[in-house]
């Protein structure tokens, strides 16, 4: 019973990990290039700001992710929050390159690796209080990219789940069988 818990909980990180790689990546296809730059204020990052930033952190993170500390000693991770790319397909490449060792380090993972023991700036975690650590940072972001996104397109956003004013219609749906609210918020 306790493998089929783990099992579970990796498949269900997993959904995850692809579900907010997916939202973000839908907010992200509804503003111009113009708008992936834009702060808004001083303290704020832009869209393509965080991009570089989870990038960064997704390398750092899950590059050898059994073997070595989660903050890899090249990292730099004040110039995350510097100059990003300013074309949207380096933006792109960047993103799928840190998803592609996030995925590349989860996949593999088996039941048993759920309890081992890696390191975050030397701080110790099992692997699945790292993934979970990880999965709301990167949760945390997707937010910021989604609030972007639909402040930037107001009236032209839109929704990436039930749209305002529609739950009883998403809901007369879910019951005749015709929606799922598997994916919805």
């Amino acid at each position: 019973m306790e493998n089929t818990k783990s099992a579970s909980l990796m498949a269900a990180s997993l959904n995850e990990f692809r579900r907010y790689k997916s939202l973000a990546e839908r907010a992200m296809a509804q503003v111009t290039d113009d708008q992936l730059q834009v702060a808004l204020d001083p303290e704020s990052n832009s869209i393509a700001v965080i991009i570089k930033h989870l990038a960064g952190n997704m390398r750092s993170r899950f590059m050898d992710f059994l073997t070595t500390d989660g903050e890899k000693p090249d990292r730099n991770r004040d110039s995350e929050f510097e100059s990003p790319p300013f074309a949207r397909a380096e933006l792109i490449q960047l993103w799928e390159v840190g998803w592609g060792y996030v995925f590349q380090a989860l996949e593999p993972l088996t039941d048993s690796d759920l309890a081992r023991t890696i390191h975050i700036r030397t701080e110790p975690y099992s692997v699945n209080e790292a993934i979970q650590r990880q999965l709301a940072h990167y949760a945390y972001h997707v937010g910021q990219i989604v609030f972007l996104a639909k402040h930037f397109r107001s009236a032209q956003w839109k929704s990436l789940s039930i749209p305002r004013g529609k739950s009883k219609d998403f809901d007369l749906k879910v019951a005749r069988g015709e929606a799922s609210q598997k994916r919805v918020n």
